[in-house]
């Protein structure tokens, strides 16, 4: 009897089932001379880095649409043994001019971009982050950069995450935060994720001191972060404890710093 032999047919790369969704470019870069390699945050497939063969001379496929802070329909395909997707084209939806207005809107869309890429691992089931970073980028387009929109983002982002940090009560001793009048010695410890009272604090290495009113700013900013932004007139010494306790426990989480939060704060808050 004839063996019947039998052999693994590649499918063509013109076979291959193309995926469209909503995305929003999170970075890009040059690649070659006429490629470029893109991240995007897509609303339906995750975090996905791909190459755009052919996107510095391309004016049809991929014309205007791979800046940062875009809003784009992007189509791409999945490619063997290799995690770099294969982008097929990109619509421009939305350019969010007024973000590349002035130094201040790109500062502050420049890191609600890396916060948000650094914070999303590769292909995470990410839809809320999606429609969080989209409805951040919507609310600094119409309304401009204030630090508590900044910090809402932020502390939202984390929970979306899964890196709330726990501000009610002492990570210790479960000690309650007191909700009304001073919150003296507490502090916060970016390693623990949360806060320590007076007495739990003296045996913490690496924690921030953070007064009542930056606390208490902290905790109503995290519970009213899931409906919406606000803005109220904190004093510069509160501004100050309030970025430097979330941008330390952000970069504690990633491992390492946050390029854009020097510009920034340079920009907006110097």
């Amino acid at each position: 009897m004839a063996k019947m032999l039998h052999s693994r047919v590649l499918q063509p790369a013109s076979m291959r089932v193309s995926h469209t969704t909503e995305a929003i470019v999170l970075r890009a870069f040059p690649y070659g001379e006429s490629d470029k390699i893109v991240s995007f945050l897509t609303e339906n497939h995750g975090k996905i880095t791909g190459i755009a063969k052919g996107a510095k001379r391309s004016r049809k496929r991929f014309a205007n649409s791979l800046e940062p802070f875009s809003m784009i329909e992007l189509r791409f395909q999945e490619r063997q043994h290799s995690n770099l997707a294969f982008l097929l084209s990109a619509d421009l939806r939305c350019a969010f001019k007024n973000l590349t207005a002035n130094l201040e809107a790109i500062a502050a869309a420049s890191y609600l971009m890396e916060v948000t890429d650094r914070l999303i691992g590769e292909r995470d089931d990410s839809r809320l982050v999606f429609h969080h970073l989209q409805q951040g980028l919507k609310y600094l387009e119409n309304n401009g950069y204030s630090v508590l929109f900044l910090t809402s983002f932020e502390l939202k982002l984390l929970k979306l995450a899964g890196y709330e940090p726990a501000l009610d009560r002492c990570r210790k001793c479960a000690k309650d935060r007191p909700k009304h009048g001073a919150a003296n010695g507490w502090h916060f410890s970016p390693l623990d994720g949360g806060v320590f009272c007076y007495g739990c604090s003296k045996f913490q290495r690496e924690i921030l001191p953070v007064g009542s009113t930056a606390l208490a700013a902290l905790a109503n900013l995290q519970g009213d972060a899931q409906d919406s932004f606000f803005q109220i007139s904190p004093s510069s010494s509160v501004v100050r404890e309030i970025r430097s306790v979330v941008l330390r426990f952000i970069q504690w989480q990633v491992g390492s710093e946050i390029k854009s939060a020097a510009f920034l704060n340079q920009i907006c808050m110097g």
